[in-house]
Protein backbone atom coordinates (compact mmCIF):
# COMPACT_ATOMS: atom_id res chain seq x y z
CA UNK A 1 0.00 0.00 0.00
CA UNK A 2 1.05 3.60 -0.50
CA UNK A 3 1.10 5.27 2.89
CA UNK A 4 2.13 8.81 2.03
CA UNK A 5 0.49 9.20 -1.35
CA UNK A 6 3.51 10.07 -3.47
CA UNK A 7 2.13 8.09 -6.39
CA UNK A 8 4.04 5.40 -8.28
CA UNK A 9 3.77 6.60 -11.88
CA UNK A 10 7.24 6.86 -13.47
CA UNK A 11 8.42 10.24 -14.72
CA UNK A 12 11.58 11.06 -16.62
CA UNK A 13 12.52 13.78 -14.13
CA UNK A 14 12.35 11.59 -11.02
CA UNK A 15 15.84 11.16 -9.63
CA UNK A 16 17.74 13.04 -12.32
CA UNK A 17 18.25 16.21 -10.30
CA UNK A 18 21.60 17.10 -11.84
CA UNK A 19 20.48 16.92 -15.49
CA UNK A 20 17.38 19.02 -14.88
CA UNK A 21 19.28 21.59 -12.84
CA UNK A 22 22.03 21.67 -15.48
CA UNK A 23 19.48 22.46 -18.15
CA UNK A 24 18.24 25.45 -16.14
CA UNK A 25 21.46 26.90 -14.71
CA UNK A 26 24.47 25.13 -16.25
CA UNK A 27 27.08 27.70 -15.25
CA UNK A 28 25.90 28.43 -11.73
CA UNK A 29 28.16 27.09 -8.97
CA UNK A 30 26.32 24.37 -7.09
CA UNK A 31 29.09 23.03 -4.86
CA UNK A 32 32.21 24.59 -3.40
CA UNK A 33 34.82 22.56 -1.52
CA UNK A 34 36.41 24.81 1.10
CA UNK A 35 39.04 22.18 1.89
CA UNK A 36 40.52 22.12 -1.62
CA UNK A 37 39.23 25.41 -3.02
CA UNK A 38 37.50 23.64 -5.93
CA UNK A 39 34.17 24.84 -7.26
CA UNK A 40 31.74 22.84 -9.41
CA UNK A 41 29.08 24.22 -11.72
CA UNK A 42 25.84 22.33 -12.26
CA UNK A 43 27.15 21.31 -15.69
CA UNK A 44 30.23 19.77 -14.07
CA UNK A 45 28.18 18.12 -11.33
CA UNK A 46 25.95 16.49 -13.94
CA UNK A 47 28.91 15.27 -15.96
CA UNK A 48 30.49 13.78 -12.83
CA UNK A 49 27.17 12.16 -11.94
CA UNK A 50 26.84 10.57 -15.40
CA UNK A 51 30.27 8.99 -15.09
CA UNK A 52 29.61 7.86 -11.52
CA UNK A 53 26.27 6.37 -12.58
CA UNK A 54 28.08 4.13 -15.05
CA UNK A 55 30.35 2.90 -12.26
CA UNK A 56 27.37 2.19 -10.01
CA UNK A 57 25.52 0.36 -12.76
CA UNK A 58 28.56 -1.90 -13.23
CA UNK A 59 28.33 -2.85 -9.55
CA UNK A 60 24.58 -3.43 -9.47
CA UNK A 61 23.72 -0.21 -7.65
CA UNK A 62 20.57 0.25 -9.69
CA UNK A 63 16.86 -0.38 -9.69
CA UNK A 64 17.32 -3.53 -11.75
CA UNK A 65 19.91 -4.95 -9.34
CA UNK A 66 19.43 -8.55 -8.14
CA UNK A 67 20.09 -7.11 -4.67
CA UNK A 68 16.82 -5.21 -4.88
CA UNK A 69 14.39 -5.83 -2.08
CA UNK A 70 11.58 -8.36 -2.60
CA UNK A 71 8.05 -7.05 -2.51
CA UNK A 72 7.13 -6.12 1.09
CA UNK A 73 4.96 -8.58 2.96
CA UNK A 74 1.54 -7.85 4.44
CA UNK A 75 3.11 -6.89 7.80
CA UNK A 76 5.26 -4.19 6.26
CA UNK A 77 4.50 -0.48 6.29
CA UNK A 78 5.16 1.35 3.03
CA UNK A 79 5.86 -0.01 -0.43
CA UNK A 80 9.00 1.72 -1.67
CA UNK A 81 10.87 -0.37 -4.21
CA UNK A 82 14.50 -0.66 -3.11
CA UNK A 83 17.32 -1.17 -5.60
CA UNK A 84 20.98 -2.02 -5.10
CA UNK A 85 22.84 -0.01 -2.47
CA UNK A 86 26.16 1.81 -2.20
CA UNK A 87 27.39 2.33 1.37
CA UNK A 88 29.76 5.24 2.02
CA UNK A 89 31.92 6.05 5.05
CA UNK A 90 33.34 9.52 4.52
CA UNK A 91 33.45 13.09 5.67
CA UNK A 92 31.81 15.73 3.48
CA UNK A 93 33.38 15.43 0.01
CA UNK A 94 32.25 16.18 -3.57
CA UNK A 95 32.10 12.43 -4.26
CA UNK A 96 29.14 12.09 -1.91
CA UNK A 97 27.24 14.59 -4.03
CA UNK A 98 28.29 12.64 -7.14
CA UNK A 99 26.89 9.48 -5.56
CA UNK A 100 23.60 11.15 -4.66
CA UNK A 101 23.05 12.43 -8.19
CA UNK A 102 24.29 9.14 -9.68
CA UNK A 103 21.98 6.91 -7.62
CA UNK A 104 19.15 9.15 -8.74
CA UNK A 105 20.04 8.28 -12.33
CA UNK A 106 20.46 4.51 -11.78
CA UNK A 107 17.59 3.96 -9.38
CA UNK A 108 20.06 2.73 -6.76
CA UNK A 109 20.16 3.72 -3.10
CA UNK A 110 22.78 5.85 -1.37
CA UNK A 111 23.48 4.71 2.21
CA UNK A 112 25.97 7.04 3.94
CA UNK A 113 27.21 5.58 7.24
CA UNK A 114 28.60 7.50 10.19
CA UNK A 115 32.38 7.56 10.47
CA UNK A 116 31.91 8.14 14.21
CA UNK A 117 30.62 4.64 14.91
CA UNK A 118 32.61 1.89 16.61
CA UNK A 119 33.68 -1.11 14.51
CA UNK A 120 30.90 -3.33 15.88
CA UNK A 121 28.23 -0.74 15.08
CA UNK A 122 29.62 -0.18 11.60
CA UNK A 123 29.78 -3.92 10.98
CA UNK A 124 26.13 -4.35 11.96
CA UNK A 125 25.06 -1.51 9.67
CA UNK A 126 27.01 -2.87 6.70
CA UNK A 127 25.42 -6.25 7.23
CA UNK A 128 21.97 -4.71 7.44
CA UNK A 129 22.32 -2.47 4.39
CA UNK A 130 23.74 -5.37 2.33
CA UNK A 131 25.34 -3.08 -0.26
CA UNK A 132 26.66 -3.98 -3.69
CA UNK A 133 29.57 -1.56 -3.26
CA UNK A 134 31.33 0.12 -0.33
CA UNK A 135 33.17 3.43 -0.67
CA UNK A 136 35.45 4.68 2.11
CA UNK A 137 37.53 7.79 2.65
CA UNK A 138 41.15 6.94 3.41
CA UNK A 139 40.95 8.45 6.90
CA UNK A 140 38.59 5.63 7.86
CA UNK A 141 40.31 2.69 6.14
CA UNK A 142 41.16 1.04 9.46
CA UNK A 143 37.63 1.41 10.81
CA UNK A 144 36.07 -0.09 7.70
CA UNK A 145 38.66 -2.87 7.50
CA UNK A 146 37.94 -3.75 11.12
CA UNK A 147 34.19 -3.69 10.52
CA UNK A 148 34.50 -5.90 7.44
CA UNK A 149 36.50 -8.44 9.49
CA UNK A 150 33.99 -8.36 12.36
CA UNK A 151 31.77 -11.40 12.93
CA UNK A 152 28.68 -9.19 12.68
CA UNK A 153 29.45 -8.23 9.05
CA UNK A 154 28.72 -10.52 6.12
CA UNK A 155 29.82 -8.16 3.34
CA UNK A 156 32.67 -9.43 1.16
CA UNK A 157 32.21 -7.33 -1.98
CA UNK A 158 34.29 -4.57 -3.58
CA UNK A 159 35.59 -1.57 -1.62
CA UNK A 160 36.78 1.63 -3.29
CA UNK A 161 38.78 4.35 -1.57
CA UNK A 162 38.55 8.16 -1.61
CA UNK A 163 41.70 10.22 -1.26
CA UNK A 164 44.75 8.47 0.22
CA UNK A 165 43.38 4.96 0.79
CA UNK A 166 44.67 1.41 0.92
CA UNK A 167 41.70 0.32 -1.20
CA UNK A 168 41.46 0.62 -4.98
CA UNK A 169 40.93 4.24 -5.93
CA UNK A 170 37.36 5.35 -6.53
CA UNK A 171 38.61 8.04 -8.93
CA UNK A 172 40.40 5.46 -11.11
CA UNK A 173 37.32 3.25 -11.24
CA UNK A 174 34.97 5.99 -12.50
CA UNK A 175 34.66 5.74 -16.32
CA UNK A 176 35.71 8.62 -18.55
CA UNK A 177 32.33 8.68 -20.30
CA UNK A 178 30.42 11.73 -19.03
CA UNK A 179 27.68 11.69 -21.65
CA UNK A 180 24.04 11.50 -20.52
CA UNK A 181 23.20 8.27 -18.69
CA UNK A 182 20.08 6.41 -19.80
CA UNK A 183 18.58 5.13 -16.57
CA UNK A 184 15.46 3.13 -15.69
CA UNK A 185 11.94 4.43 -15.21
CA UNK A 186 11.48 5.60 -11.65
CA UNK A 187 8.46 6.57 -9.58
CA UNK A 188 8.12 8.82 -6.57
CA UNK A 189 7.70 5.74 -4.34
CA UNK A 190 11.08 4.26 -5.28
CA UNK A 191 13.75 4.49 -2.58
CA UNK A 192 16.68 6.86 -3.05
CA UNK A 193 18.44 7.04 0.33
CA UNK A 194 18.98 5.10 3.53
CA UNK A 195 19.77 7.38 6.46
CA UNK A 196 20.35 5.68 9.76
CA UNK A 197 18.97 6.68 13.11
CA UNK A 198 19.07 5.02 16.50
CA UNK A 199 16.67 2.39 17.81
CA UNK A 200 15.28 1.81 21.28
CA UNK A 201 18.11 -0.64 21.92
CA UNK A 202 20.71 1.68 20.40
CA UNK A 203 21.20 -0.46 17.29
CA UNK A 204 20.92 1.97 14.36
CA UNK A 205 17.97 1.53 12.02
CA UNK A 206 18.08 2.52 8.37
CA UNK A 207 15.26 4.86 7.39
CA UNK A 208 14.03 4.44 3.81
CA UNK A 209 13.69 7.80 2.04
CA UNK A 210 11.88 7.80 -1.29
CA UNK A 211 12.35 10.11 -4.27
CA UNK A 212 8.96 11.61 -3.46
CA UNK A 213 9.72 12.17 0.20
CA UNK A 214 13.01 13.89 -0.59
CA UNK A 215 11.36 16.11 -3.20
CA UNK A 216 8.50 17.06 -0.87
CA UNK A 217 10.90 18.02 1.92
CA UNK A 218 12.59 20.29 -0.59
CA UNK A 219 9.25 21.85 -1.59
CA UNK A 220 8.31 22.37 2.06
CA UNK A 221 11.66 23.92 2.92
CA UNK A 222 11.67 26.29 -0.05
CA UNK A 223 8.12 27.48 0.58
CA UNK A 224 8.21 27.87 4.37
CA UNK A 225 11.76 29.27 4.70
CA UNK A 226 11.68 31.37 1.53
CA UNK A 227 14.81 29.95 -0.10
CA UNK A 228 16.14 31.63 -3.27
CA UNK A 229 18.37 30.68 -6.25
CA UNK A 230 20.97 33.21 -5.12
CA UNK A 231 21.31 31.62 -1.66
CA UNK A 232 24.54 30.11 -0.36
CA UNK A 233 25.30 28.21 2.83
CA UNK A 234 28.22 26.57 4.61
CA UNK A 235 27.14 22.97 5.29
CA UNK A 236 28.23 22.10 8.84
CA UNK A 237 26.17 18.92 9.25
CA UNK A 238 27.84 15.60 8.34
CA UNK A 239 26.53 13.96 5.18
CA UNK A 240 25.70 10.71 6.97
CA UNK A 241 22.99 12.72 8.75
CA UNK A 242 19.67 13.97 7.42
CA UNK A 243 20.93 17.45 8.30
CA UNK A 244 23.73 17.09 5.78
CA UNK A 245 21.28 16.44 2.96
CA UNK A 246 17.72 17.46 3.62
CA UNK A 247 18.00 20.54 5.82
CA UNK A 248 19.55 22.78 3.16
CA UNK A 249 21.75 20.91 0.66
CA UNK A 250 19.06 19.33 -1.51
CA UNK A 251 16.57 22.23 -1.27
CA UNK A 252 19.36 24.56 -2.46
CA UNK A 253 20.37 22.16 -5.26
CA UNK A 254 16.71 22.16 -6.24
CA UNK A 255 16.90 25.93 -6.77
CA UNK A 256 20.33 26.06 -8.36
CA UNK A 257 21.91 27.70 -5.31
CA UNK A 258 25.32 27.07 -3.70
CA UNK A 259 26.47 24.73 -0.91
CA UNK A 260 29.95 24.95 0.64
CA UNK A 261 31.43 21.84 2.27
CA UNK A 262 34.61 21.05 4.22
CA UNK A 263 36.14 17.91 5.75
CA UNK A 264 36.17 19.26 9.29
CA UNK A 265 34.17 21.85 11.17
CA UNK A 266 36.20 24.89 12.11
CA UNK A 267 34.35 27.85 13.60
CA UNK A 268 36.80 30.39 12.20
CA UNK A 269 36.53 28.88 8.72
CA UNK A 270 32.73 28.95 8.78
CA UNK A 271 32.78 32.60 9.80
CA UNK A 272 35.17 33.29 6.91
CA UNK A 273 32.84 31.46 4.48
CA UNK A 274 29.88 33.52 5.68
CA UNK A 275 31.92 36.69 5.29
CA UNK A 276 33.81 36.03 2.05
CA UNK A 277 31.15 34.00 0.18
CA UNK A 278 28.26 36.25 1.26
CA UNK A 279 26.43 33.28 2.76
CA UNK A 280 22.73 33.93 3.25
CA UNK A 281 21.66 30.93 5.34
CA UNK A 282 23.07 28.90 8.21
CA UNK A 283 21.60 25.91 10.03
CA UNK A 284 23.60 24.17 12.76
CA UNK A 285 23.35 22.34 16.08
CA UNK A 286 23.47 24.54 19.21
CA UNK A 287 27.07 23.53 20.02
CA UNK A 288 28.27 24.78 16.62
CA UNK A 289 26.39 28.06 16.99
CA UNK A 290 27.93 28.56 20.43
CA UNK A 291 31.46 27.72 19.19
CA UNK A 292 31.09 30.33 16.46
CA UNK A 293 30.21 33.02 19.02
CA UNK A 294 33.35 32.12 20.99
CA UNK A 295 35.67 32.12 17.96
CA UNK A 296 38.31 34.81 17.66
CA UNK A 297 36.80 36.16 14.46
CA UNK A 298 33.24 36.44 15.79
CA UNK A 299 33.24 40.18 16.46
CA UNK A 300 34.98 41.13 13.21
CA UNK A 301 33.09 38.78 10.85
CA UNK A 302 30.58 40.42 8.52
CA UNK A 303 27.31 38.54 9.10
CA UNK A 304 25.12 41.08 7.34
CA UNK A 305 24.37 38.79 4.39
CA UNK A 306 22.72 36.14 6.62
CA UNK A 307 18.96 36.36 6.14
CA UNK A 308 18.43 33.86 8.94
CA UNK A 309 20.06 31.12 10.98
CA UNK A 310 18.42 28.10 12.55
CA UNK A 311 19.33 25.82 15.42
CA UNK A 312 18.45 22.13 15.27
CA UNK A 313 19.32 18.87 16.99
CA UNK A 314 18.37 19.93 20.51
CA UNK A 315 17.41 23.00 22.53
CA UNK A 316 19.48 26.13 22.00
CA UNK A 317 20.40 28.17 25.08
CA UNK A 318 18.85 31.64 25.34
CA UNK A 319 22.30 33.19 25.83
CA UNK A 320 23.49 31.80 22.48
CA UNK A 321 20.40 33.07 20.70
CA UNK A 322 20.83 36.52 22.20
CA UNK A 323 24.44 36.65 21.03
CA UNK A 324 23.35 35.98 17.43
CA UNK A 325 20.51 38.48 17.72
CA UNK A 326 22.99 41.09 18.93
CA UNK A 327 24.78 40.68 15.59
CA UNK A 328 21.54 41.30 13.69
CA UNK A 329 21.01 37.64 12.72
CA UNK A 330 17.47 36.23 12.86
CA UNK A 331 18.24 32.99 14.75
CA UNK A 332 15.37 30.68 15.66
CA UNK A 333 14.93 27.04 16.60
CA UNK A 334 13.83 24.27 14.27
CA UNK A 335 12.65 20.73 14.77
CA UNK A 336 12.90 17.64 12.65
CA UNK A 337 13.84 14.01 12.51
CA UNK A 338 15.14 11.56 9.94
CA UNK A 339 11.76 9.86 9.82
CA UNK A 340 9.88 12.99 8.80
CA UNK A 341 11.31 15.85 6.81
CA UNK A 342 13.37 16.91 8.67
CA UNK A 343 12.07 20.46 8.04
CA UNK A 344 8.61 20.70 9.56
CA UNK A 345 8.23 24.13 11.16
CA UNK A 346 8.95 27.78 10.47
CA UNK A 347 8.78 31.04 12.41
CA UNK A 348 6.13 33.40 10.99
CA UNK A 349 7.25 36.75 9.60
CA UNK A 350 7.75 39.25 12.38
CA UNK A 351 7.75 36.61 15.12
CA UNK A 352 8.14 37.92 18.65
CA UNK A 353 11.28 37.10 20.65
CA UNK A 354 9.18 35.69 23.50
CA UNK A 355 8.39 32.81 21.13
CA UNK A 356 12.10 31.91 20.85
CA UNK A 357 11.68 28.76 22.94
CA UNK A 358 9.26 27.38 20.33
CA UNK A 359 9.97 25.81 16.94
CA UNK A 360 7.31 27.88 15.21
CA UNK A 361 4.26 26.75 13.26
CA UNK A 362 3.86 23.86 10.78
CA UNK A 363 5.02 24.37 7.19
CA UNK A 364 2.81 24.59 4.13
CA UNK A 365 2.43 20.86 3.64
CA UNK A 366 2.88 19.53 7.18
CA UNK A 367 0.22 18.51 9.68
CA UNK A 368 1.20 18.46 13.35
CA UNK A 369 -0.81 17.29 16.31
CA UNK A 370 -0.20 16.51 19.99
CA UNK A 371 -1.80 13.32 21.32
CA UNK A 372 -2.15 11.57 24.65
CA UNK A 373 -1.21 7.97 25.39
CA UNK A 374 -4.48 6.77 23.83
CA UNK A 375 -3.83 8.61 20.57
CA UNK A 376 -6.49 11.23 21.25
CA UNK A 377 -5.63 14.82 20.36
CA UNK A 378 -4.74 16.90 23.42
CA UNK A 379 -6.42 20.14 24.40
CA UNK A 380 -4.66 23.38 23.50
CA UNK A 381 -1.64 23.87 25.76
CA UNK A 382 -1.55 20.32 27.09
CA UNK A 383 1.64 18.28 26.76
CA UNK A 384 1.57 15.06 24.76
CA UNK A 385 3.44 13.23 22.03
CA UNK A 386 4.08 15.18 18.85
CA UNK A 387 2.91 13.45 15.68
CA UNK A 388 3.58 14.69 12.15
CA UNK A 389 2.08 13.93 8.75
CA UNK A 390 3.37 15.08 5.38
CA UNK A 391 4.21 13.66 1.95
CA UNK A 392 7.85 14.29 2.98
CA UNK A 393 7.69 11.55 5.63
CA UNK A 394 10.01 8.58 5.19
CA UNK A 395 8.57 5.32 3.94
CA UNK A 396 9.64 2.92 6.71
CA UNK A 397 12.58 1.44 8.53
CA UNK A 398 14.57 -1.04 6.46
CA UNK A 399 13.84 -4.65 7.42
CA UNK A 400 12.08 -3.64 10.64
CA UNK A 401 8.33 -4.14 10.17
CA UNK A 402 7.34 -3.92 13.83
CA UNK A 403 9.27 -0.71 14.44
CA UNK A 404 7.94 0.66 11.13
CA UNK A 405 4.36 0.00 12.13
CA UNK A 406 4.89 1.68 15.51
CA UNK A 407 6.42 4.82 13.99
CA UNK A 408 4.78 5.14 10.58
CA UNK A 409 1.55 3.15 10.89
CA UNK A 410 -1.83 4.86 10.68
CA UNK A 411 -3.99 4.83 13.79
CA UNK A 412 -7.49 3.47 13.46
CA UNK A 413 -9.74 6.18 12.10
CA UNK A 414 -6.95 8.25 10.55
CA UNK A 415 -7.25 9.15 6.88
CA UNK A 416 -3.47 9.11 6.57
CA UNK A 417 -0.50 8.04 8.66
CA UNK A 418 1.11 10.27 11.25
CA UNK A 419 4.72 9.74 12.22
CA UNK A 420 5.08 9.17 15.96
CA UNK A 421 8.07 11.29 16.97
CA UNK A 422 8.51 10.06 20.53
CA UNK A 423 8.92 13.71 21.62
CA UNK A 424 6.67 15.61 23.98
CA UNK A 425 5.24 18.93 22.86
CA UNK A 426 2.50 21.47 23.44
CA UNK A 427 0.82 24.05 21.19
CA UNK A 428 0.32 27.52 22.64
CA UNK A 429 -2.64 29.82 22.05
CA UNK A 430 -0.98 31.34 18.98
CA UNK A 431 -0.34 27.96 17.33
CA UNK A 432 3.40 27.84 18.07
CA UNK A 433 4.74 24.38 18.88
CA UNK A 434 6.98 23.98 21.94
CA UNK A 435 9.10 20.85 22.40
CA UNK A 436 8.95 19.83 26.06
CA UNK A 437 11.22 16.80 26.22
CA UNK A 438 11.60 13.21 25.13
CA UNK A 439 9.03 10.57 25.70
CA UNK A 440 11.65 7.93 26.27
CA UNK A 441 15.11 8.02 27.75
CA UNK A 442 16.98 8.89 24.55
CA UNK A 443 18.98 12.10 24.68
CA UNK A 444 20.83 14.18 22.11
CA UNK A 445 24.55 14.95 22.46
CA UNK A 446 25.99 17.33 19.88
CA UNK A 447 23.14 16.54 17.48
CA UNK A 448 23.60 12.75 17.81
CA UNK A 449 21.07 10.43 19.43
CA UNK A 450 22.28 8.51 22.47
CA UNK A 451 20.26 5.58 23.79
CA UNK A 452 21.02 4.73 27.44
CA UNK A 453 20.12 1.04 27.05
CA UNK A 454 22.94 0.52 24.57
CA UNK A 455 25.50 2.28 26.76
CA UNK A 456 24.29 0.42 29.85
CA UNK A 457 24.59 -2.89 28.03
CA UNK A 458 28.27 -2.23 27.34
CA UNK A 459 29.11 -0.85 30.78
CA UNK A 460 27.39 -3.73 32.55
CA UNK A 461 30.01 -6.05 31.07
CA UNK A 462 32.78 -4.34 33.10
CA UNK A 463 33.99 -6.44 36.02
CA UNK A 464 33.61 -3.53 38.45
CA UNK A 465 29.99 -2.74 37.47
CA UNK A 466 27.11 -4.57 39.15
CA UNK A 467 24.35 -2.33 37.87
CA UNK A 468 24.26 0.90 35.89
CA UNK A 469 21.84 3.57 34.70
CA UNK A 470 22.88 6.21 32.16
CA UNK A 471 21.12 9.56 32.26
CA UNK A 472 21.64 12.85 30.38
CA UNK A 473 23.15 15.86 32.14
CA UNK A 474 23.62 19.41 30.81
CA UNK A 475 26.85 20.24 28.99
CA UNK A 476 27.93 23.67 27.75
CA UNK A 477 29.58 22.24 24.63
CA UNK A 478 27.35 19.37 23.51
CA UNK A 479 24.02 20.31 25.05
CA UNK A 480 23.80 17.01 26.90
CA UNK A 481 26.22 14.21 27.72
CA UNK A 482 25.85 10.91 29.52
CA UNK A 483 26.32 10.30 33.24
CA UNK A 484 26.75 6.72 34.43
CA UNK A 485 25.22 6.00 37.83
CA UNK A 486 26.84 2.77 39.02
CA UNK A 487 26.38 0.14 41.68
CA UNK A 488 29.80 -1.49 41.98
CA UNK A 489 33.46 -1.02 42.81
CA UNK A 490 34.08 2.67 43.44
CA UNK A 491 37.71 2.42 42.33
CA UNK A 492 36.33 2.59 38.78
CA UNK A 493 37.09 5.98 37.23
CA UNK A 494 36.17 7.81 34.03
CA UNK A 495 39.47 6.97 32.33
CA UNK A 496 38.77 3.27 32.84
CA UNK A 497 35.22 3.70 31.56
CA UNK A 498 36.49 5.44 28.42
CA UNK A 499 39.14 2.78 27.81
CA UNK A 500 36.62 -0.02 28.27
CA UNK A 501 34.10 1.56 25.87
CA UNK A 502 36.69 2.39 23.20
CA UNK A 503 35.86 0.35 20.10
CA UNK A 504 32.51 -0.74 21.54
CA UNK A 505 30.72 2.60 21.43
CA UNK A 506 31.00 5.77 19.37
CA UNK A 507 32.83 8.40 21.42
CA UNK A 508 29.79 10.66 21.76
CA UNK A 509 27.97 7.83 23.54
CA UNK A 510 30.65 7.28 26.20
CA UNK A 511 29.62 8.83 29.57
CA UNK A 512 31.46 11.98 30.60
CA UNK A 513 30.38 11.83 34.27
CA UNK A 514 30.31 9.06 36.86
CA UNK A 515 28.49 8.59 40.18
CA UNK A 516 28.03 5.69 42.59
CA UNK A 517 25.10 4.42 44.67
CA UNK A 518 24.78 1.53 47.07
CA UNK A 519 21.58 0.41 45.35
CA UNK A 520 19.27 1.63 42.65
CA UNK A 521 15.89 3.09 43.63
CA UNK A 522 12.99 0.99 42.44
CA UNK A 523 9.38 1.80 41.58
CA UNK A 524 8.20 -1.81 41.61
CA UNK A 525 9.47 -5.38 41.79
CA UNK A 526 13.02 -5.27 40.30
CA UNK A 527 12.13 -2.22 38.21
CA UNK A 528 14.61 0.64 38.47
CA UNK A 529 13.04 4.05 38.99
CA UNK A 530 14.92 5.98 36.31
CA UNK A 531 13.07 9.16 37.19
CA UNK A 532 14.39 8.99 40.74
CA UNK A 533 17.93 8.42 39.46
CA UNK A 534 17.68 11.40 37.11
CA UNK A 535 16.17 13.60 39.80
CA UNK A 536 19.08 12.88 42.16
CA UNK A 537 21.97 12.87 39.69
CA UNK A 538 20.76 14.82 36.68
CA UNK A 539 22.27 18.17 37.66
CA UNK A 540 25.76 17.19 36.35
Amino acid sequence: MTVHGHGSRPYDWVGDWSARRRSLSPDAVGLRDATTGEAFSYRELDERANATARLLAEHGVSKASPAAEPAPGPDQVGDAAVGGRVAVVSRNRPELVDLFFATGKTGGVLAPLSHRLAERELAELLDDVAPSLVVVEGAFDDDVAGALAHDACGYDGPVLGLGESRFDAFADAVPDDRSPFDGPDLGMDDAHMFLHTGGSTGTPKETVLTHGGIAWNSFNTITMWGLRPEDATPMVFPMFHTGGWNVLTLPLFHLGAEVVIAREFDAEQVLEIVDEDDATLLVAVPAVLRMMTEAEGWESADLSTLRFAKSGGGPCRQSVMEEWWSRGVDLSQGYGLTECGPNNFAMPEGWAREKADSVGVPGMHVDARVVDDDGEECEQGAVGELELASPHAADRYWRAPEESAATFGAREGDDHAYVSTGDLARVDDDGYVHIEGRKKEMFVSGGENVYPAEVEDVLSQHAKVDDVVVIPVPDDTWGEVGKAVVVGDETLDLAAVEAFCDGKLARFKIPKHLAFVDEMPTSGPSKIDRGAVEERFGGA
